[in-house]
């Protein structure tokens, strides 16, 4: 049966599971006035058809039947609930304490779904080419400063359609942006005491139901904004967080499946919540429904938005029940479906579960983040790795992909330091986080060339600016897809904060004004070379040979000579040069 609201020959069908509530009731919302309709049940899923076409209409649900959390009970009928199928919503998610207090009622707090009569779209393959550009955007941070963008449009889904972006992203030769979450979260609850919020949007509640502040046109707007990319060679990868929701731990708010099925989430055999994902919940992908909603989930963006792929926060997850295993049924669910089948997929192969690290062993044609690229890379620059080391993450990785080029290649990612601050600072400075700076990484293979932070010392920000270009140019001639974050290509900074997850302000937001320039036209040169030559970088290189700097073929005993400077590759169409004696890395 089809979740969700349908709306045909002018009627309105609401579907929503709750197999364990004693009843269900619909929520139709006019202004501040509550209509509430009796639903009926089969098999645990409720339904109630409306003989009214309610396109835009706002609605949610309240579910009755006992209180009892320790036994994954959670209904409270005074609690408004959001259909885990929503698509577009009223209003943004706001903490408040009232959303976990029993009998409180919630309908003022909770923001409403819309009806809305979504538009299919036709069916085209990814626009995305291997080997290629993956452009990691926060869309808020990424635009809310930009110079060019129309006041109104600034921090929304619509400014990436804008010319003076299309033009960034064409410059750099993306071929796909990866937007960070767009779908509406809500935040921490140790957020709004601090007076901090949540910038990165990973704490989602349903997973189709789009911001209203970064998407405020909703499905429209998502749909023509991939078209405008489209039209310019430029993929669209939405980063999609299927591993838990906002409800978070015991404490937490009662806003959707809480409170309609709580079998959704993960649980130990004391019937306490598995947290494998540090943030309070785990999604048990064991359980049939929680699959069929991610699946119906994906299937929606291809089918309305004309989304190019995902990339998976926390992948292991999505094969976990309770253990990671590569024969769980999401990968094989995902290949036999027709809208899904050939999307770009990439994972994050990592949570914080036993056995949570999994680089390397998702299925053939998954691409996977390699932090292991990032660093060893930052290790070989900094001085504490060989040449054999950084050549192997050159080549693709064989020693953990063999010889599949599944390798996503990256210097710095939202999580962690910038590009410029892993230069600039050798420890974190996450005070803004509220946290003593206990949070985020702890080794960064970073440091301080010079004065920790910013200086006015000429000479040092000339080796910074080194070495910034050396390590650009590392990623742009290492074989596999190439992923850069936003701002990185011109020396954005974070002021040293390597979790800036609860920064919605000038930490996170990019500085346009302030760019440098000189390091943007560098990034451009180097992506304009490997684009010419990008069928290369796709395949594990075999046609060519490694040299040492003096074009001599390197030997066993120079592979392990930890004093060996730097190397060369020289192949029938291409060669570059590492050099770190000279600080350099790129094109020969």
């Amino acid at each position: 049966m089809t979740m969700g609201v349908a709306v045909a020959d002018g009627k309105t069908c609401f579907t929503v599971r709750a197999p364990r509530a004693d009843a269900v009731t619909l929520c139709l919302f006019e202004g501040e006035t509550e209509r509430q309709i009796a639903m009926a049940c089969s098999e645990g899923v409720w339904t109630v058809l409306v003989d009214r076409d309610l396109t835009g209409a706002r609605y949610g649900y309240r579910a009755s039947g006992e209180w009892n959390p320790e036994a994954g009970l959670w209904f409270d009928r005074a609690k408004l609930l959001v259909d885990p199928y929503a698509i577009e919503l009223d209003q943004r998610f706001r903490f408040d304490v009232k959303l976990a207090a029993y009998g409180v009622d919630t309908a003022e707090i909770v923001p409403k779904a819309i009806v809305v009569d979504t538009q299919g779209i036709e069916q085209q393959p990814p626009c995305f080419q291997h080997g290629g550009l993956i452009y990691e955007v926060n869309v808020r941070g990424f635009t809310i400063l930009h110079p060019e963008v129309p006041t109104a449009l600034q921090g929304t889904v619509a400014a990436l359609a804008q010319p003076a972006i299309i033009r960034h992203l064409k410059s750099l030769h993306v071929s796909a942006i990866e937007l960070m979450p767009i779908i509406a979260w809500i935040d921490e609850r140790h957020l709004p005491p601090l007076g901090l919020t949540n910038a990165w949007g990973y704490n989602p509640v349903a997973p189709m139901a789009l911001d209203p502040r970064l998407c405020p046109g909703g499905v429209k707007e998502l749909r023509n904004t991939v078209a405008a990319l489209h039209a310019e060679g430029i993929g669209v990868i939405l980063d999609i967080v299927l591993n838990h929701s906002g409800e978070s731990d015991v404490l937490g708010p009662v806003l959707c499946l809480r409170g309609l099925d709580d079998a959704a989430y993960a649980k130990a055999p004391d019937g306490s919540l598995i947290n494998d994902t540090g943030c309070g919940n785990t999604l048990d992908f064991g359980n049939l429904a929680v699959r069929t909603l991610a699946l119906d989930s994906l299937r929606h963006f291809v089918k309305h938005c004309g989304i190019d792929g995902y990339r998976f926060d926390l992948a292991p997850i999505l094969a976990r029940s309770p253990g990671f295993s590569t024969d769980a049924p999401i990968f094989a669910e995902i290949a036999a479906d027709p809208w899904l089948a050939d999307r770009v997929l990439i994972a994050e192969p990592w949570d914080i579960g036993p056995g949570g690290y999994q680089l390397g062993n998702f299925p053939p044609d998954w691409l996977e983040w390699n932090d292991r690229f990032r660093d060893d890379v930052r290790r070989f620059w900094k001085g504490e790795a060989g040449i054999d080391l950084l050549a192997t993450r050159i080549a693709g990785s064989s020693d953990i992909f063999g010889k599949q080029c599944r390798s996503v290649n990256f210097l710095a990612a939202h999580d962690g330091f910038t590009l410029a601050d892993g230069l600039a600072y050798e420890q974190r400075h996450n005070w803004a986080n509220g946290e003593d700076n206990r949070d985020g990484h702890g080794e960064n293979f970073s440091w301080n060339n010079g004065v920790e932070g910013k200086t006015d010392n000429a000479k040092v920000l000339d080796v910074r600016a080194a070495y910034a270009r050396a390590m650009l140019g590392t990623l742009f001639v290492s074989t596999g897809t190439i992923m850069l974050t936003a701002g990185d290509e011109f020396g954005r900074s974070q002021r040293g904060n390597n979790n800036a997850y609860a920064q919605d302000n000038a930490i996170t937001w990019v500085d346009w004004e302030s760019r440098d320039v000189t390091l943007e036209r560098y990034t451009f040169a180097l992506s304009a070379w490997r684009h010419a030559r990008i069928d290369h970088f796709s395949a594990f290189p075999d046609d060519g040979q490694w040299l040492d700097l003096k074009g001599e073929c390197m030997g066993i005993a120079q592979w392990q000579d930890a004093a060996m400077q730097g190397l060369s590759w020289s192949g029938t169409d291409y060669a570059f040069t590492v050099d770190r004696a000279g600080i350099t890395a790129g094109p020969a």
